[in-house]
């Protein structure tokens, strides 16, 4: 029995899932990534310090700014120069930006008409307008964080190696923070209307790995965590993640303690729940995310969590930046050979660059670790899991099912396509 759906949108990329359960037994299961390889960390090399940054943007046109973030702070490293406390607090808030941004997007148009039962949210204008103006609204609000501080929605302008070519006005940063307050209004609707969602019953045990910060909830650092015990300084990725290839994916998979491990929101609530802000408890509560739940349609209401999260920190942080004052400044920046070693806590989780620069400022080497790359192994194992309750069910039911475990995921594999065909053999 073969079923092959050609175009599944709400998903970013080109995936191909093979299933054969011949006889109502699962004899394989395969998550194939056809897309071809992009050679971005070949592109980087004998590029000068001041170019790297707005490349690696392209990289993705949802997480532009994480990549501009971790690769300005990988740079950095390598040519031993320190940022202003302003710097930072300009940076993290460009990255809760982009966090709005991405998680909002997935959360209202490519998850919730899984649980609404429609293929899109758009035909909703007409019988739930007041639920898509919410997400247009509260989509936009990531964007307007993201225009202020970055200069652009996507791909940002003005992040430079050593702080910012420009900075926001006192005024514009007076009107997000404006924004973010006038949003939680929509955000309680939407906590309420997540909370109503019945999401699948589902439990696999795996390994959960992000960042760890002393100082707050995880979303850059320099100790990589996992839920197995992993505890190790950043620059030693490669001693604890293994990427290596298989016949049936242009990606890499990657492997940690175990075979598979998980990284993004769920594994981020998994290791730093404690640090959420009080508001993001309250709605972790209300949405009934467990400690320690290992459903993984729960990475939804994880995502839901830290959108409540990035608004109340916004908040205060905005108040932070004003009161000190937002003053032009930039770190002058000398060409030296050296190494450097970032992370952040991108949408969809762990993203690592490393690069190696010679005396002239000119990259020799680049290393690039994608958070899909990281979680594709683990999808495939969910799946692996997952199918076997299904057999019994409608085929159409049964791909619904799996449709929605990878979109759980958010997986990034590319954007410029956005096809998902599943073949029954």
């Amino acid at each position: 029995m073969k079923i092959t759906l050609d175009y599944l949108t709400r998903l970013e990329g080109h995936g191909h899932l093979v299933i054969d359960a011949s006889n109502g037994e699962l004899k394989e299961c395969q998550l194939n990534i056809v897309e071809a390889p992009r050679f971005f960390e070949g592109m980087l090399q004998g590029r000068h310090f001041s170019d790297v940054a707005p490349i690696v943007a392209r990289i993705c046109g949802v997480c532009s700014n994480s990549h501009t973030l971790v690769s300005l702070a990988a740079t950095e490293q390598a040519l031993g120069i320190r940022v202003s406390e302003q710097t930072r607090g300009l940076r993290t808030l460009l990255a809760f930006g982009e966090i709005l941004q991405s998680h909002l997007l997935h959360l209202f148009f490519m998850a919730a008409p899984d649980y609404l039962g429609v293929t899109s949210l758009l035909p909703l204008a007409k019988t739930r307008r007041d639920l898509v103006m919410r997400a247009l609204r509260l989509k936009r609000l990531g964007n307007e964080i993201c225009e202020v501080v970055g200069g652009r929605a996507v791909h940002p302008v003005t992040p430079c190696v050593g702080g910012f070519s420009g900075v926001p006005e006192a005024a514009a940063l007076q009107g997000l923070r404006r924004r973010l307050v006038d949003a939680l209004p929509d955000l309680e609707a939407t906590v309420e209307l997540f909370a109503g969602f019945s999401l699948p019953d589902f439990s696999r045990d795996t390994e959960f790995l992000s960042l760890t910060a002393s100082d707050g909830y995880p979303l850059d650092g320099r100790v990589l965590e996992s839920s197995d015990g992993i505890r190790t300084p950043v620059e030693d990725y490669r001693a604890v993640i293994e990427e290596y290839v298989v016949p049936h994916s242009t990606a890499k998979f990657a492997r940690a303690s175990r075979e598979t491990f998980m990284v993004g929101p769920l594994a981020r609530w998994q290791t730093g729940r404690e640090k959420l802000s009080p508001m993001a408890r309250s709605v972790a509560s209300a949405v009934a995310l467990e400690t320690g739940s290992r459903n993984s349609y729960k990475i939804l209401l994880a995502r839901l969590v830290e959108v409540v999260h990035c608004v109340e920190e916004g908040i205060h942080l905005i108040d932070h930046l004003l009161q000190q004052g937002v003053r032009s400044e930039r770190v002058a920046v000398m060409p030296r050979a050296g190494d450097g070693v970032a992370a952040i806590e991108a949408p969809r989780g762990t993203l690592i660059h490393a690069y190696s620069y010679n005396r002239d400022g000119y990259l020799e080497k680049a290393d690039c670790l994608i958070p899909t790359a990281q979680n594709l192994a683990n999808i495939e194992a969910d799946l692996r899991e997952r199918i076997p309750a299904l057999l019994g069910l409608p085929m159409e039911e049964l791909s619904r099912q799996l449709q929605m475990l990878v979109r759980a995921y958010d997986p990034c594999i590319s954007c410029s396509t956005h096809m998902l065909r599943i073949d029954f053999v």
